[in-house]
């Protein structure tokens, strides 16, 4: 075969996948929880394909391209049917697991494993006579997921922290249905994020999977908010998937009932004033008003918290009042169960800490979180910062990598562009102060403000050091945020605590200021003087020091101390200190707090009696 006949078949290849494919994805619609649903949870059939075996042939062609079909593709879920049949796979009598779940905490030899496994389920036909779309909808899987129904494609999808969808309703028949998902979590130089980070690489089908029945014509997304300019007024926009629509906005609360004509499946703003009195959402009072948005054909409720967020100068305004944000860093993890946090129990526990913290903030690092943190935040009044994983080392010149950021970043936006507890986006953390990074961030925070300009955008940055104690913030994206956040570790990276006395910071640009991250590894249990590294007493010290120097930081709207809880990582390897994990966190591995969560609280606790 010449070079152009195997150009051109490679190049068709793709279109045809491409295309054949790209018939049955859909953009997610939002507020999937409060849409009847079938849940596909429970334990799956699996099998490590270390080798990729059944996705690609010997020459490394995939089984689901042009010419496919292969025995030995596990997509098909095939099985011998007489003795002669050669199949070097079988989901019957294979292990099980369960959904959602990261595969590292529930087998010992997948613990380290970085590559694919195959899931597969069954599931019965849900049924279809009143129902146009049967959408599959995925809360994440980590990190590409390859999904087939029946044994043909419904799609692909890129990115481990996000949801995604396709509709299935051509691709099931009546009776029992297989489901099978190709998941491969390996880290990837071009990925988002990409092939180095500081946490554990959980691979798997991490959050809820479920079948939800729609009609041809839903309610694809909307946006219900005060206005920022005219707080007795709500303004947002409602968007069907396809076609005309007249949509009602109901709230019998407030007295509010507006018809929205749309057209062509196109976003259709909208601005309404509000005659009685509006009980504004904030942490102390967290009031969420019952929302309808209606069509012809579609209904979908929404409990909602009406609020602002704004800034003025170097204020951060809650509601035109200034808010002081007590704040802690989180990640998506269970340190008593060392696993991925998947459900609502999970993320109680992890607000329980936060509640007796006496936080009133939370940063959700370094990914978007499970769908159950900000619903959870919005009925108990916890602030949060929401971030997509452009996290340190980038390939900023690669444009697939920007499309994949950007596509991360859009599915958080929808997904949470109606829970009030969020406040900021942020674009990136500790990422180096180089050209082609400015450019992939600009472009990030644009999108970001095309979505939605109901609130802030920031991004963790890199401190720069003056000399002689003297720091400062001089990352050129600063001028593109709307509050300038950064991360500094004094005393833990740079020397040890005492030198905290005689550190000042002074800021150029006259924005409300966060610290995104400070802190210290400890030990749970380990105790020893305060100048002893890893004992509970230097962290300690450390948020002592710190906090002084917050007092006396100028500009500062807040905080959020790195890190709630011990965390597992693979760059942390001293043993018998830190043995695989993180040991920032406020709460060890073992649930119990250290002595830096107390100093923390009082601390939280003296400012909101400040507040009062």
């Amino acid at each position: 075969m010449n070079t152009r006949t195997s150009c051109f078949k490679a190049l068709f290849l793709i279109f045809f996948v491409t295309s054949v494919t790209a018939q049955y994805e859909v953009p997610v619609p939002q507020n999937t929880y409060s849409r009847a649903q079938i849940s596909l949870n429970g334990n799956w059939d699996y099998f490590v394909d270390r080798y990729e075996a059944f996705f690609y042939d010997f020459v490394r062609v995939p089984f689901d391209s042009v010419g496919g079909g292969r025995l030995d593709f596990a997509a098909l879920d095939g099985k011998a049917k007489n003795k002669t049949d050669r199949y070097e796979y079988a989901f019957d009598g294979a292990k099980k697991i369960a959904v959602p779940g990261d595969w590292n905490s529930q087998s010992d030899r997948l613990f380290y494993y970085e590559g694919s496994v195959w899931y597969r389920t069954l599931f019965d036909a849900p049924q279809m006579e009143k129902m146009g779309k049967l959408l599959l909808h995925f809360g994440a899987v980590n990190y590409r997921a390859d999904v087939y129904v029946n044994g043909k494609k419904a799609g692909v999808h890129e990115g481990g922290f996000t949801p995604f969808a396709f509709n299935i309703a051509n691709l099931i028949h009546k009776g029992q249905n297989s489901l099978v998902v190709r998941v491969d979590n390996k880290r990837n130089r071009s990925a988002v994020p990409t092939d180095v980070t500081d946490w554990w690489n959980y691979g798997g089908i991490t959050r809820d999977v479920t079948l939800i029945p729609m009609p041809d014509s839903y309610i694809e997304q909307y946006q219900i908010q005060l206005d920022k300019e005219n707080a007795k007024q709500i303004t947002g926009f409602v968007k069907m998937n396809q076609g005309d629509a007249e949509v009602t906005i109901e709230c019998k609360e407030l007295g509010l009932s507006i018809k929205i004509e749309t057209k062509d499946g196109k976003p259709m703003p909208f601005t309404v004033s509000i005659r009685k009195k509006i009980e504004k959402w904030s942490p102390e009072h967290p009031k969420l008003y019952d929302f309808t948005i209606s069509s012809d054909a579609d209904s979908i409720d929404d409990k909602i918290g009406l609020r602002t967020i704004t800034t003025k100068g170097n204020q951060l305004l809650l509601n035109d009042i200034p808010i002081f944000l007590r704040g802690i860093s989180v990640h998506e993890e269970n340190p008593i169960k060392g696993r991925r946090n998947h459900n609502k129990a999970d993320a109680l526990q992890i607000f329980d800490w936060v509640k007796q913290l006496n936080a009133n903030y939370v940063r959700l690092a370094h990914y978007p979180h499970n769908e159950y943190m900000p619903r959870m935040a919005d009925s108990l009044g916890i602030l949060l910062w929401e971030e997509i994983p452009v996290y340190w080392t980038i390939d900023w010149k690669n444009e697939a990598t920007y499309q994949n950021a950007e596509q991360q970043l859009t599915e958080l936006i929808s997904r949470d562009r109606n829970r009030s507890s969020v406040i900021i986006w942020s674009m990136a953390n500790e990422t180096p102060d180089i050209p082609e990074r400015l450019v992939f961030l600009k472009k990030l925070a644009a999108k970001a403000r095309e979505m939605d300009q109901s609130r802030l955008l920031s991004a963790a940055l890199f401190k720069a050091n003056l000399g002689d104690g003297n720091y400062t913030i001089s990352d050129p994206f600063g001028q593109f945020t709307d509050l300038v956040s950064f991360n500094q570790y004094l005393g833990w990276y740079e020397g040890t605590p005492d030198i905290l006395d005689a550190a000042n910071f002074t800021f150029k640009q006259n924005k409300p200021v966060i610290v995104s991250e400070f802190g210290a590894g400890a030990k749970a249990g380990f105790h020893a003087d305060q100048m002893t590294r890893w004992s509970e007493e230097y962290q300690n010290y450390l948020y002592q020091e710190t906090l002084e120097l917050m007092d006396r930081m100028p500009n500062l709207v807040g905080f959020s101390p790195w890190i709630l809880a011990d965390f597992r990582s693979p760059r942390r390897q001293l043993p018998g200190i830190q043995d695989e994990w993180n040991r920032k966190g406020l709460v060890g591995q073992n649930g119990k707090f250290k002595k830096a969560f107390n100093t923390l609280k009082d601390y939280y606790s003296k400012k909101m009696k400040m507040e009062k």
